[in-house]
């Protein structure tokens, strides 16, 4: 299965000409998946490969405006561009407590119909995510009982103790958990993990006893023990190689750390981890002070992580895209913020990616694990 990331927004506050606001599209075979929807994000999906009628599940990390602003305006567009004799299944939306009054209140005032279903599933947040200040008030996150006309009942979902993590759905393909950041307000990480497959039929045996392709095969791929016409009992474990392990894809909002141990269990080895730097390692001080982070700060969680691969966004509007950097420099280098976390990631083999809008990134599938040292990506 094809698994890639394009990342729609880079910049932090505000879109610009040169950086939308935060968005990314997780895509596998099928359907995307949109996480955070900061103004603009519809434009950004016309200009890049994506359809936006293929966005079936949407996370919002945090309810700051830059990364919430767009979610109206994009549920009306795919509405407007979907055909009305098959329109798109119920859209799922994952978000704070307050996303289902935003949302419908929005639609509501502004008189949008839309010609699909969807449900918003609240994260419900722990006080000590933020400072008091940043703590909304029931008055203002609590919606009433009416669903908006084409609105589906949402489920409210509460932190699990025991693994200091939220437990969004699990489907055949992948399992998804949300865990806790600290910001100026209540703020997610979400982790996206593809359950192992089952390894590739070993052929060569089966000719060798005798079995043909055809049902008994699928048989056996689907993990049942079969008996041959000679009597011979063949268990999956000698027809199939090794599992492949699956991938898992962690994307983090806004915050100056993580509370708890949460995200740690989940991310632990991840392919890939995406992690705000909006201000460089010189700015630590005012990134933290505005619930921010740096680039060494995103690489200790790296390094703690042990991930594959760290993905820097939401950059500063200060930091231009390194294709339209002038030679002269006389803007802030945005190069500097991958030199900053490569040098704390020294010796640990992550590599560091600048995300820039419409960057495309393949997630490969990786080998089985025979033993030691596997789980290589493919290239």
């Amino acid at each position: 299965m094809s698994m890639d990331l394009t990342f729609l927004g880079t910049g932090s506050a505000y879109p610009s000409p040169h950086r939308g606001a935060s968005a990314l599209v997780l895509r596998t075979e099928g359907e995307c998946w949109l996480f955070d929807c900061g103004e603009g994000t519809q434009i950004q999906l016309m200009k890049s490969q994506l359809k936006a009628g293929k966005i079936t599940k949407i996370f919002i990390s945090h309810l700051h405006g830059d990364h919430l602003f767009g979610l109206p305006g994009l549920l009306c567009t795919v509405s407007l561009n979907c055909s009305p004799t098959q329109p798109p299944p119920c859209v799922d939306v994952y978000g704070p407590v307050g996303l289902r009054h935003f949302l419908r209140v929005a639609l509501e005032l502004s008189g949008s119909q839309l010609l699909f279903p969807y449900a918003v599933h609240e994260l419900e947040p722990t006080a000590d995510q933020c400072p008091p200040e940043g703590v909304l008030s029931p008055k203002v996150t609590q919606s009433s009982d009416s669903l908006h006309p084409q609105e589906r009942p949402g489920r409210t979902i509460c932190l699990d103790p025991e693994s200091e993590c939220y437990s969004l759905f699990e489907e055949k393909q992948f399992a998804v958990k949300a865990f806790r950041l600290c910001h100026r307000i209540p703020s997610f990480g979400f982790c996206v993990q593809e359950h192992d497959r089952p390894g590739r039929l070993n052929s060569q045996l089966l000719r060798e006893l005798g079995v043909r392709p055809g049902p008994l095969y699928g048989q056996l791929k689907n993990g049942e023990t079969i008996t041959l016409e000679n009597g011979r009992v063949v268990k999956p474990s000698e027809a199939l190689e090794p599992d492949i392990p699956g991938r898992k894809v962690c994307i983090l909002g806004d915050c100056s750390s993580l509370l708890g141990e949460g995200g740690q269990r989940a991310c632990r080895g991840a392919d890939v981890l995406v992690h705000e730097a909006t201000l460089s390692d010189g700015h630590r001080e005012r990134a933290v002070e505005h619930g921010h982070s740096t680039p060494s700060m995103a690489a200790a969680v790296a390094r703690s992580w042990g991930v594959g691969r760290l993905v820097l966004y939401h950059f500063s509007q200060r930091y231009r895209p390194a294709s339209l950097q002038k030679e002269t420099q006389e803007e802030d280098d945005v190069l500097e913020l991958q030199r900053q976390a490569e040098d704390a990631l020294t010796g640990t083999g992550t590599d560091v990616v600048l995300a820039e809008d419409f960057l495309t990134m393949t997630i490969p599938l990786k080998r089985p694990q025979h033993g030691p040292g596997s789980g290589e990506n493919v290239c």
